[in-house]
């Protein structure tokens, strides 16, 4: 038999977390579907389990470990009684009610039912694929300037990438580092002409053109990068403190293919708050937000899901 619930939620960073909280509270013992440790998309806890200090969530003055935030977040769920399941969900089926969906354990037909349902299963950051990247990721390297630009005031730090995103991160972190070499694979920038002019104009940022990185360098945290010419050629080490992947993110999306709305960019879409396009199932988090994507902003949608889900809850008489 089915695992019979009011709120299922599919994903545990702050989104999901929050969501939990507060359905919880609500006394509509959800059921979290927290993702899978292997999982490098939708991991328990989210992205902030691959950062070390985060400095901007409010009410922790000296900052705290990522992994250690999201391990508070989870605990508050469980102590006001929502349930977790180490697993992912492999297939959804919206188009019934109640809603079903089937997790990642083999040899298990059909798992859980929702009479609803909240998404919060975020999204990843495309990264390099380099030698070092993954070792001195949150040692160096990191995917969000506004997280972590702090953390190199005075240094020297790369960004990788050429479109808006990129240009963006590069300029804000001239507010805190010494000198920004932004480094491209083409020979001009794909981002706006108003961004390149901002970029350009800036004396703190340099280019490296034509350009990739073949190699994060360091021990314990970066202190440099090997970049590879795709025109001459040549190989260079360049030594810097932080590196900054912006070539884009994709929201982990895969498994609502088909089900739900969804934005060009792949984003659920959602309105009058988390609603999605099916009654009953919400969205939050990053897996529906492309232009914030921060922790705290996180948190409070996942309230708002959890909120709209007992409205809904209740208006059905459950």
């Amino acid at each position: 038999m089915p695992d019979r619930r009011q709120v299922v939620i599919l994903g545990s960073g702050p989104a999901g977390l929050t969501a939990a909280v507060y359905a919880a509270r609500a006394n509509l013992q959800p059921l979290v579907i927290e993702g899978e440790p292997s999982s490098t998309s939708d991991q328990p806890g989210g992205q902030l389990m691959l950062t070390t200090e985060v400095e901007n969530y409010p009410g922790f003055v000296e900052g705290i470990l990522g992994p250690e935030l999201m391990t508070r977040f989870r605990d508050q769920a469980e102590r006001f009684g929502a349930e977790f399941v180490t697993t992912k969900a492999r297939a959804v089926d919206f188009s019934t009610r109640p809603f079903r969906i089937w997790t990642n354990e083999p040899d298990v037909e059909h798992d859980v039912e929702g009479q609803a349902v909240i998404v919060a299963t975020g999204a990843r950051s495309l990264m390099l694929g380099v030698p070092g990247e993954d070792r001195l990721l949150g040692h160096g390297v990191s995917t969000c300037a506004t997280c972590d630009g702090f953390f190199f005031r005075q240094q020297e730090i790369a960004v990788v990438g050429g479109g808006d995103s990129a240009v963006e991160e590069a300029l804000f972190l001239t507010r805190f580092a010494d000198k920004v070499t932004l480094v491209h694979r083409r020979k001009e920038l794909r981002a706006s002409k108003i961004m390149q002019d901002r970029a350009f104009a800036n004396e703190k940022i340099a280019f490296r053109w034509d350009s990739v990185v073949t190699e994060v360098l360091g021990e314990a945290k970066v202190d440099g990068v090997r970049l590879h010419n795709v025109v001459t050629g040549e190989d260079q080490v360049v030594s810097l403190k932080g590196l900054f992947v912006a070539i884009g993110h994709e929201p982990n999306t895969a498994v609502f293919t088909g089900q739900l709305d969804m934005l060009e960019n792949g984003y659920i879409r959602t309105r009058d708050g988390t609603k999605t396009n099916v009654e009953g199932v919400f969205a939050c988090g990053d897996v529906q937000d492309h232009v914030y994507r921060q922790a705290v902003t996180a948190a409070g949608s996942g309230c708002m899901a959890a909120i709209d889900a007992e409205r809904y809850l209740e208006a059905l008489g459950h």
